[in-house]
């Protein structure tokens, strides 16, 4: 049972958005560097961190990465198939303390009548608490339809 069933590819439209915004904490960059096995001073070391053009410890790439994914994954939750895409351009340093807001826009429907449904094309920006374009996204998912023909 799903409780709160995602979006069908039959539901969505181009042009409609979605997303969601956390805060960043401490434990996110020590997380990240435990599951990656990143331990770059860049992340860990706030010395380092300090004496970089960052001027402090920054969340890695791909964690960042992840956390701007994750709207998608509950967007579509119970309708995805499969997540095929997905490119991220970083534009500014993530820190602990920041909070992220991220917008997805479907730019795009591709059927795929064999799956029994279809691919969402989408781009996506993630922003800080300053507004400032922190990550710029763009991903396809493929998604079933909900009245299956």
């Amino acid at each position: 049972m799903v409780l709160f069933p995602g979006k069908a590819y039959d539901e969505i439209k181009v042009g409609e958005s979605f997303g969601s915004a956390m805060t960043v904490t401490e434990t996110h960059l020590v997380l990240a560097a435990g599951l990656f096995g990143d331990f770059n001073p860049l992340h860990t070391n706030e010395t380092h961190g300090k004496q970089s053009r960052f001027g402090s410890r920054i969340l890695h790439g791909p964690f960042t990465s992840a956390l701007v994914s994750a709207p998608v994954g509950m967007y579509f939750g119970g309708t995805a198939i499969a997540y095929l895409e997905h490119t991220c351009r970083f534009k500014a340093p993530v820190r602990a303390g920041d909070t992220l807001t991220t917008t997805w826009t479907i730019v795009g429907k591709q059927d795929k009548p064999k799956h029994h449904g279809g691919i969402a094309v989408m781009s996506g920006v993630c922003t800080n608490q300053a507004g400032e374009v922190v990550v710029e996204a763009d991903g396809k998912i493929l998604v079933k339809s909900r009245g299956r023909k």
